[in-house]
């Protein structure tokens, strides 16, 4: 670097905190920055600055800065070395970090410090432009002489290297064409020196201190040179330089000498060697390995294929080839545990065991490749917990939701850079065994790219006769795969490719019942809830006719997360009072309302005496618990979210009720119609696919050929239903997209309860599918429709008669209080729909005598 006096720098700069190096003006350093004041000078200065200026730093050694923000400042080296920062780089691995290469310019002296946060910035006085040269005849002379020794010395060292190389060559070259005052500086970068030395020579602000205590390193390292030539025989030239000169762009790791860093490098991969060949892993990856291991010896540490190398071996060493857990196949067992963990799930339970028994009579039994479907919230990825602990077996769960790239299963190839193993073989070698049971999550939800398909990956991860022998693109070798349990989890079968559904074990999953929820809820879900908010059964009390309140009125789902969401609302608002140490008075006829009326308190009057009596000791919880009954629920969670709507929407013709499924669970579906003077046009609205037009469109059909067997006639008392008639269907909860040929019966009945002018029984929903025959074609999703209509209130439902069979899957006290109507035809249908049947006109022009 040139002089000083050619070089100006701002009187005001931004402070960078190091600690592991030194910066002399005219070298060159890369490093390291993660610590909180550091990483805002990056950001906030050298990131989002625009000019030249905004790049120029202060690097201050022999300083660190602290880890947290809320720390003081360390007392800073009064000497730094003004920097221009010529690359940024960040990276988030291992954590949040940048690497900044800079270029020291000129030393300054810190004056005052201005600021401290985000990052510190200080007033200096440049040092390099204030020294003076010549101080007197004597000291010129004096000066030159010391600047002639050291040119000798920096010219015999480098000379005994190999010129050849052309860094050598290079500073060869510099020796001449730089100032005399900026080579002590560079030099004593280059050559072999501690931080300290460095900072002895950064602290040399006169120059001719700076030459006297750099020439006895250069003579240091001449000694050490020449001593070195005498006992290396082979490849000298190579072993000069990595001796003399060391890379000068290297981040700073503390006192370890290369030699000994080497010599641990060697140690550690003859270890890994050792546990190569201990390992118990199959013939082929040890055939690789082996080969691996002996390129690494080979191999320069300095190579990026030696890092990658060495990963890939200490995978393959850590991969569980033949370690497993021993299967609990005590089926007694099983089921207490399982019964214990989950209410109802009769099919889930029952294949468990069945798993179980037939381990018991063959032991090289491959696992099960099971897909649960249902909708969310009925505990399908709970469950796969449950049959790990179950089995006594690892569990690990792999999120597939939104995953894109095929790569997240199989793995990268070890050409790319970054490359890694998918993600069942890190899954692997994290549980350290063979035989887990995996849990692919929300496998229905995934995604096609660019970079693939994920799904095509998992044929061959899911396919029992295949994946004994798995080939991650990462490792290379096969893998066995056929003694893990897969379990994957979907909301519908809709979304998932035909062929990777036909390698899993379907078992769907349906919605709980209110009485599968109340018993779920006081079994599992109120005894959560109290422990995460520290309330014991004494403190509070949930009966089951407010359980069925809460599910009835504030959730309307086919699981129980809502439901767990409403039960923790309830326990955080007796937390309040219990942490206020409030206790309630025994009147039956008073609630004590809360501070903000946030919940109503109220007890039994057999519990008048206890609550009276220890209502002087306010600093304990009260004994007795406080009871949530329906008043207090309202208070707690508001007014109802949902009512009984059903009666009210019937009360005019033209409305039916249906029943849809979708992937959250059943739901029932209103339908309504309406007719106005215009030229025969239909109309649907509420976001309808087209199969759903199709049918309102084949039901308009089959009543305008059938209008006068049923006597139904428009305004105008016309046989034709479109005669100067428009009719208009509409689908409520229009933002909702509807698609499925079910809703056919329905519509039938909404168009003849229109016409016809008759109200449709507001007890009765339906489901069919139909035909411009009149036949009524069975449907999917029966047993989700049923709870839907069971969950509203409804007493009546018309199913096709070929879907009678899905009936045994409903609960037996369900269909109790449930009355099927099973319809071949339409006729039946609308018969079942009306109060006193739908019954065909007598025609009578057939009893006309032609006599």
């Amino acid at each position: 670097m040139a002089a000083g006096s050619a070089i100006q720098i701002p009187t005001r700069l931004p402070l960078l905190l190091t600690h592991e190096s030194v910066l002399l003006p005219g070298s060159t350093m890369r490093t390291s920055v993660d610590s909180p004041r550091n990483m805002q000078l990056v950001r906030s200065r050298l990131l989002k600055g625009t000019s030249l200026r905004s790049t120029i730093i202060g690097v201050i050694p022999n300083t660190s800065d602290p880890t947290s923000d809320c720390d003081d400042l360390p007392n800073l080296h009064r000497i730094g070395t003004a920097a221009l920062a010529v690359q940024v780089v960040g990276s988030n691995w291992p954590k949040p970090h940048y690497t900044l290469l800079v270029t020291g310019l000129c030393r300054f002296q810190i004056l005052q410090l201005l600021k401290e946060k985000p990052y510190p910035v200080a007033e200096v006085q440049q040092l390099d432009r204030l020294e003076q040269f010549t101080n007197g005849h004597k000291s010129e002379e004096e000066l030159g002489e010391l600047s002639e020794q050291f040119y000798k010395y920096a010219v015999q060292l480098v000379e005994m290297l190999d010129m050849s190389v052309p860094a050598v060559a290079k500073l060869r070259r510099l020796l001449d064409n730089l100032p005399r005052e900026a080579l002590p500086d560079i030099l004593t970068s280059i050559i072999r020196t501690t931080n300290q030395e460095k900072l002895q020579i950064l602290d040399a602000v006169r120059l001719e201190e700076r030459f006297k205590m750099t020439i006895p390193l250069l003579v240091r390292q001449i000694e050490g040179l020449k001593l070195l030539q005498k006992t290396r025989k082979s490849k000298q030239d190579d072993d000069k330089r990595v001796v003399a000169i060391r890379p000068n762009r290297r981040i700073s790791h503390g006192s370890i000498t290369e030699d000994e860093e080497e010599e641990e490098d060697h140690d550690d991969v003859v270890m890994l060697e050792k546990k190569i060949r201990t390992s118990s892993m199959s013939e082929q990856a040890l055939k690789v390995c082996l080969k691996e291991i002996k390129r690494l010896k080979k191999m320069p540490q300095s190579m990026p294929e030696y890092a990658l190398t060495r990963n890939y071996l200490e995978l393959m060493v850590e991969l569980p080839w033949n370690k497993s857990t021993k299967d609990r196949l005590e089926i007694r067992a099983a089921r207490i545990v399982l019964d214990n963990d989950h209410y109802a799930m009769e099919k889930l339970k029952k294949r468990v065991l069945e798993y179980l028994a037939v381990r018991q009579l063959k032991n090289n039994l491959k696992g099960p490749i099971l897909c649960f479907v249902g909708p969310p919230g009925v505990g399908k990825t709970s469950v796969g917990r449950s049959i790990a602990k179950t089995l006594g077996r690892e569990f690990h769960r792999i999120a597939l939701g939104g995953v894109c790239d095929q790569s997240d299963i199989r793995g990268h190839r070890r050409t790319y850079v970054g490359s890694m193993p998918g993600r069942i073989i890190n899954g692997l070698k994290t549980v350290g065994v063979n035989n887990p049971v995996f849990l692919l999550d929300e496998v229905d939800k995934l995604a096609k790219s660019l970079q693939g398909d994920p799904a095509a990956a998992l044929l061959e991860v899911l396919d029992p006769e295949q994946n004994h022998s798995f080939t991650d693109h990462y490792l290379n070798v096969a893998f066995d795969l056929s003694q893990v349990l897969f379990i994957a989890t979907a909301n519908t079968t809709a979304t998932i490719p035909p062929a990777l559904l036909d390698r899993m074990e379907v078992i769907q999953v349906p919605g709980y019942t209110q009485e599968e929820k109340i018993e779920i809820a006081h079994r599992h879900l109120i005894p959560k809830q109290l422990e995460q908010h520290g309330l014991t059964p004494q403190q509070i009390q949930i009966p089951q006719v407010t359980t069925l309140g809460i599910i009835t009125r504030y959730t309307r789902e086919a699981g129980v997360r809502a439901l767990d969401r409403k039960l923790g609302a309830i326990c955080r608002a007796v937390a309040v009072k219990v942490a206020e140490g409030q206790h309630k008075e025994a009147k039956p006829d008073r609630a004590e309302v809360g501070e903000g009326e946030d919940c109503k308190e109220h007890i039994t009057e057999d519990a008048k005496p206890e609550s009276i009596s220890d209502t002087a000791d306010l600093a304990l919880p009260p004994e007795m618990p406080i009871l949530i009954d329906l008043h207090a629920l309202k208070d707690i969670l508001g007014p109802p979210m949902y009512d009984m709507e059903v009666s009210e929407r019937l009360s005019q013709p033209g409305v039916a009720i249906g029943l849809a499924w979708t992937p959250l669970g059943g739901e029932i579906m209103f339908v309504e119609a309406s007719r106005m003077d215009g030229e025969g046009q239909l109309t649907l609205t509420g976001q309808l696919g087209d199969v759903m037009k199709e049918s309102a469109h084949l039901a308009i059909s089959w009543l305008r050929s059938n209008a006068k067997r049923f006597q139904l006639t428009n305004a105008s008392g016309s046989f034709d239903l479109l005669d100067n008639t428009d009719i208009h269907l509409h689908f409520p909860a229009g933002a909702v997209t509807k698609d499925g040929p079910s809703a056919g019966v329905t519509i039938v009945t909404c168009l003849a309860s229109l016409f016809s002018g008759r109200l449709v029984c507001s007890d009765v929903a339906m489901t069919g599918e139909i035909t411009l025959r009149g036949l009524v074609l069975p449907v999917g999703g029966i047993k989700d429709k049923v709870l839907a209509a069971h969950r509203a209130g409804l007493k009546r439902i018309i199913i096709p008669q070929r879907n009678e069979k899905d009936l045994e899957e409903i609960a037996a006290h369900v269909r109790q209080d449930l009355t099927f109507v099973l319809a071949g035809c339409l006729d039946e249908v609308l018969n079942a729909a009306f109060d006193g049947g739908f019954a065909v006109k007598a025609r009578l022009e057939h009893l006309n005598s032609k006599l």
